[in-house]
């Protein structure tokens, strides 16, 4: 694992064909070593969003799957103590391969209206957690709530 001195947040990217496959969905990444064939560390800068997809199956099928999108964060700041040190603050957290799927399918409706996924309304991935763990629908991502929050600063200046 690189020097975790700097401000950058890890993330270990392997892939063994359909036993254990990790990989970032949606995020800038800022330096991807290469430690084998199998595999990388992905790094992201502070302030940065990304989606991290994990999947673990065995000779019948998957047996454990998740994606997580999380926002970089500094060294300095604060966390709260229901989170691990590890400058990350967690979005959107969702185990099970069909939740997983819908998460999945949330990000390329993002994509769809020409929206970096890493960059939707501040409140979006909360807002796909908190209705995926009610067992409803979100509404689609769109334009109008794409500018809403920036109508929302120029309007407090």
């Amino acid at each position: 694992m690189p020097q975790r001195s700097d401000a950058l947040t890890y993330v270990e990217l392997t892939w063994l064909e359909k036993r254990i496959e990790h990989w970032v969905r949606f995020g800038r990444i800022a330096k991807e070593p290469v430690l084998n064939r199998r595999v990388r560390i992905g790094s992201f800068a502070q302030g940065s969003a990304f989606a991290f997809v994990r999947c673990a199956s065995n000779d019948f099928g998957k047996i454990i799957s998740r994606i997580d999108v999380l926002h970089a964060v500094a060294p300095a700041s604060p966390i709260p103590p229901c989170l691990c040190p590890s400058r990350r603050r967690i979005l959107l957290r969702v185990p099970g391969w069909p939740n997983v799927s819908r998460v999945l399918h949330a990000v390329d409706q993002v994509e769809a209206i020409g929206v970096d996924p890493a960059n939707p309304a501040p409140d979006h991935w909360r807002l796909v957690q908190n209705r995926l763990s009610a067992g409803e629908e979100w509404r689609p991502y769109t334009t109008a709530r794409h500018s809403a929050p920036l109508l929302r600063r120029s309007d407090a200046r």
